[in-house]
């Protein structure tokens, strides 16, 4: 997700991808996976469906909140691999197009699905956002998972009737489907005093020192489903 001259102050952000978005985030394969391949006991799958920020944009590589997840949960002794399948600039429709090929390859036993800022970027309707995400969620049941939402907000400069219904959608997939839900994944970030030293030059990305806090947001509802 790029942008110009985009101005950051406590709630002044967009979680979108830019029309040339850089792809990022592919698969990777962890210890956990190796380990399974060569014959070990196969413990819990956790896919990982997102965009930039869940694909490390402009971070090094291992810096994302989805690495940090994947050593958090070697030092919790967590039996449990993570499947990073984020794609920079991703909708829930792109989303939604690719979940099946990635629950027949991987046969995850959680799925989180970090989408939908993309979506308010580009304007497209809140009930298609709403539609992708329930889908994703039942396929991801239907094939034995657990589902993890992980919601997101708007700048106010939306409009608040449409940041309302925004913010909401994602309690509203996640009550649907019975599924867990981290209502705002920049939670402490981009609403905190010093939100601008939090992010990276663009000003839309979170740097490398707020993913931890990412990882925070995610971890307690995410430990509740391994657990």
């Amino acid at each position: 997700m790029k942008g110009d001259g985009l101005k950051v102050d406590r709630r002044d952000f967009i979680v979108a991808g830019a029309a040339a978005a850089v792809l990022a985030g592919l698969p990777l394969q962890s210890m956990a996976q190796q380990t399974a391949a060569a014959g070990g006991k196969r413990g819990a799958v956790i896919l990982v469906v997102g965009d930039s920020l869940s694909a490390e944009y402009g971070l090094k590589r291992g810096e994302g909140w989805v690495p940090l997840l994947e050593k958090r949960i070697a030092e919790q002794r967590i039996a449990a691999q993570v499947v990073n399948a984020s794609i920079s600039g991703d909708t829930t429709s792109g989303g939604r197009s690719r979940l099946p090929g990635l629950l027949a390859q991987h046969k995850p036993t959680h799925v989180i699905l970090e989408l939908g800022g993309n979506d308010a970027l580009r304007g497209l309707p809140l009930k298609s956002t709403e539609d992708n995400l329930n889908e994703m969620a039942r396929a991801s049941q239907a094939a034995g998972a657990k589902v993890l939402i992980v919601g997101m907000q708007v700048p106010p400069n939306y409009g608040s009737d449409y940041t309302r219904k925004f913010e909401g959608l994602f309690k509203t997939v996640a009550d649907a489907n019975k599924a867990a839900l981290v209502p705002f994944l920049l939670k402490g970030i981009a609403d905190a005093p010093d939100a601008a030293s939090l992010f990276q030059a663009d000003r839309i990305h979170p740097a490398a020192v707020a993913q931890t806090k990412m990882l925070d947001n995610v971890w307690p509802e995410l430990k509740k489903l391994l657990l």
